[in-house]
């Protein structure tokens, strides 16, 4: 990859939507990213809900982020078996790619908070800075072990964004429309698929 600068953002995208793509441009703008890479969880060892198929997923977030020649979509998680532990996939893109002098990793302001109970936390702050989208700009508190870690920490200030795939999945399976909440091409291919029509 020829690129100095690259973001990771990593998630269900089940499915992917408009927020989603407005905090990887937010954050090519505001970090001066060279990239972001997305990557679509492929065994989330956190979550009990069952994901919609892989290759599904993937296709999703293929399809929304087409026009944007800096994004890039990797599906290592999906192929590699057993649990998507963060901490594996940073290594292995820094293996892969080791011409990129800094890594940065995009995160949600929950996701922040709960870091301590990733695997391999601590390690894991020492590879990458951490970006958390927050809302008003305020800068996120660290607290618990994560207060007593050392790490860097950038924020995005992210302007509410009243969307979130829980509420997609909602609305298609309640037979409404959802072309406000996920890009056009998303939008055609949970369609084509019919996808979601029971949550």
């Amino acid at each position: 990859m020829d690129a100095r600068r690259v973001g990771l953002f990593g998630g269900s995208f089940d499915p992917v939507h408009n927020g989603h793509v407005a905090l990887a441009r937010l954050a090519l703008a505001h970090l001066a990213l060279d990239r972001v890479v997305w990557i679509p969880v492929g065994h989330p060892w956190q979550k009990a809900r069952r994901l919609a198929p892989a290759d599904h997923r993937l296709a999703m977030v293929r399809a929304a982020v087409a026009d944007e020649p800096r994004f890039l979509v990797d599906d290592c998680e999906i192929r590699r078996p057993g649990p998507s532990y963060t901490l594996e996939t940073v290594h292995e893109l820094r293996a892969r790619w080791p011409g990129v002098q800094e890594w940065f990793l995009l995160l949600g302001e929950d996701q922040y908070a709960g870091l301590p109970t990733w695997h391999g936390w601590q390690d894991l702050v020492q590879c990458v800075t951490l970006a958390v989208a927050a809302r008003d700009a305020r800068v996120p508190v660290p607290t618990g072990a994560l207060r007593a870690v050392p790490h860097r920490l950038e924020v995005l200030p992210l302007p509410t964004w009243p969307v979130s795939s829980t509420l997609v999945r909602q609305r298609l399976a309640a037979g409404q429309d959802v072309d406000a909440l996920v890009p056009p091409a998303v939008a055609r291919y949970i369609a084509c698929h019919r996808l979601y029509l029971t949550d």
